[in-house]
């Protein structure tokens, strides 16, 4: 004899409680963030519904989908009620939310400013950790023509070829170029690597008539502009 409940499936819920039928009468603003995620999960356990076990993962988080971002998929796996296929559905939603954060300014912005940069980047390298490194190659008004990762290091450091850096700054017909790169401690202040790499940079972009705009180092919230505290 069989003793395993049923899941739980939406199906099975009070009309009042559907988040699928809640979408589609009040629209889906209406519902909360645990409503939507348990629609994409589809089902919960014997004991709990899927908007449960996603209040509960995201009560783990401190309610904050950020944070649910950055989890991996065994640390997804470590909630009860939480299997492969859940967790795989989870991550995917957390990443098309990123690329949809990316796409509306995917159409080559102008990146004039180190906040801009910021803005630009940040969904790209904000939930690294390891470091990264990033050339924004622009036109002479700005405009971004290509964003290139061109270095992929530890957890303190990521080596940079100056002359990589140059060659795709050429073939891109680069006239403005910004590094970029990320500090996985969380902390934007830069190290005498750091400092010693962006003169190098400055150096090889003055012999090919390239004006290094900024060196930015992003963190998670947060980021240092070489440009702004007058370092370049």
């Amino acid at each position: 004899m069989n003793s395993e409940f049923p899941k739980l499936t939406i199906s099975h819920w009070a009309e009042a409680d559907r988040p699928r039928e809640k979408l589609e009468k009040l629209g889906a603003s209406a519902l909360s963030d645990a409503e939507l995620l348990a629609i994409l999960i589809g089902s919960g356990t014997p004991n709990e519904s899927a908007v449960g076990l996603m209040k509960r993962i995201l009560n783990g988080c401190n309610n904050n989908l950020n944070t649910l971002g950055k989890l991996s998929l065994s640390d997804l796996k470590q909630y009860k009620g939480i299997g492969p296929a859940k967790a795989i559905t989870i991550l995917a939603a957390c990443e098309l939310g990123k690329r949809r954060q990316r796409a509306a300014i995917e159409e080559s912005p102008i990146l004039n400013s180190s906040e801009g940069i910021y803005n630009y980047m940040r969904t790209t390298i904000q939930d690294l950790d390891v470091e990264e490194g990033w050339m924004l190659m622009l036109k002479q008004n700005f405009r971004l023509i290509e964003a290139k990762r061109i270095s992929v290091g530890g957890l303190t450091m990521a080596p940079v070829d100056i002359r990589l850096m140059m060659k795709e700054a050429l073939m891109k017909n680069t006239t403005v170029l910004v590094f970029c790169h990320n500090h996985p401690s969380g902390n934007t202040q830069p190290s005498r690597e750091d400092d010693s790499l962006t003169s190098r940079i400055q150096k090889a972009c003055n012999l090919l008539s390239i004006y290094l705009a900024d060196h930015v180092i992003l963190t998670d919230g947060s980021y240092f502009s070489y440009r702004d505290e007058g370092k370049l």
